[in-house]
C-alpha cells in the first residue's frame, strides 16, 4: 500500500523508514517487491548514471523520464522526485516544475535548502514536499562535511526548524556530524532521513548505486551490499571469450534447438 506524507509523519518515533533511490523501472520494481516503502528519484541519477561531474547538469526532463520509468516499476510505492538546479528558482517556477515531476508520477517533491517561499507556495498549491539541509550538492562548493562548527550548526538547526514550520512533511539531512543530526531529529514534529547524519534520525536514504556497489567511487558514509560492478565486469569478459571461441550463442542453440526465438 502506497504511504501518504500523513503516513510518514506517524511512523516518526515508531517505526525507522528505509529509502533507496532509484532510477530505472527494474530497479525500482526490486525494491519495492523488498518492502522499501518510499523511492527518491534523485538528481544524483546525474553523476552516477549519466557521468556527469555534478548534479548541476541534470535538467527537469532527465527527471521526468526517470520518475516516469521508477513508476512503472514501482506502482505501488511512495515516489519522491527531486526539483533540479534552478527549477525552484522562485515559487512561480518551482510550481511548474513540480506540477511536470508530478504528472510523470511523483508522490512529493524534493528541493534542496531553506528556500521558505518556495515550499509554502507549493504546500499552498496541493503539493507534498521533502525539505533537505545540510549538504546541499546543488549549491555546495565541495562534499566535505558541514555543520563542524557551533555556527555553521546553528545556522543547520534554524534552517531545518524553518523548513518544517513552512511545511514540510519530511526532512532529509546530508553528511553532518551524527550529534547534529540527533539534535535535529529531537526538534522537529516531521520525520529525519539521514544519509552521512548519524543513526538516529527517523530514516535512512542510500543511493542505490552505492548500495549495490556499481560505480568505481563511494561516499564514505555509504555501506555497499554487493558489488555489481565486478559483475558486470566478469559478465563482459565471459561473454567477449565466448564469442571470440563461437562458443557462444552455440551453447544456448544446443538446449534450445533452435534459433531467432526469445
Amino acid at each position: 500500500m502506497k504511504l501518504s506524507a500523513n503516513d510518514f509523519i506517524q511512523r516518526k518515533g515508531v517505526k525507522p523508514i528505509p529509502m533507496l533511490t532509484a532510477y530505472t523501472c527494474p530497479v525500482a520494481r526490486g525494491i519495492e517487491e523488498a518492502g522499501v516503502p518510499v523511492i527518491l528519484v534523485g538528481d544524483t541519477v546525474g553523476m552516477v548514471e549519466m557521468g556527469f561531474e555534478s548534479t548541476r547538469d541534470v535538467t527537469i526532463e532527465h527527471m521526468e523520464y526517470h520518475i516516469g520509468a521508477v513508476r512503472r516499476g514501482a506502482k505501488d510505492t511512495h515516489i519522491i522526485g527531486d526539483l533540479p538546479y534552478l527549477t525552484d528558482a522562485n515559487p512561480e517556477i518551482a510550481l511548474a516544475s513540480a506540477k511536470r515531476l508530478m504528472a510523470a508520477g511523483a508522490d512529493s517533491i524534493k528541493l534542496e535548502g531553506g528556500k521558505l517561499d518556495v515550499i509554502k507556495h507549493l504546500v499552498a498549491n496541493g503539493i507534498p514536499v521533502v525539505g533537505h539541509t545540510g549538504l546541499t550538492p546543488q549549491t555546495a562548493e565541495s562534499f566535505k562535511k558541514v555543520g563542524n562548527t557551533s555556527e555553521d550548526a546553528q545556522r543547520i538547526i534554524d534552517e531545518a526548524q524553518a523548513i518544517q514550520d513552512a511545511g514540510a512533511f519530511m526532512l532529509v539531512i546530508e553528511h553532518v556530524p551524527a550529534t547534529l543530526g540527533l539534535t535535529i531529529t529531537q526538534s522537529l514534529r516531521i520525520p529525519t532521513i539521514g544519509i552521512g547524519a548519524g543513526p538516529d534520525c527517523d530514516g535512512q536514504v542510500l543511493v542505490i548505486n552505492d548500495a549495490m556497489g556499481l560505480g568505481d567511487y563511494w561516499p564514505p558514509f555509504s555501506k555497499q551490499y554487493a558489488h555489481a560492478s565486478r559483475t558486470i565486469l566478469k559478465v563482459a569478459r565471459e561473454f567477449v571469450s565466448e564469442v571470440e571461441t563461437m562458443e557462444f550463442p552455440n551453447n544456448i542453440l544446443q538446449f534450445t534447438g533452435t534459433a531467432g526465438k526469445r
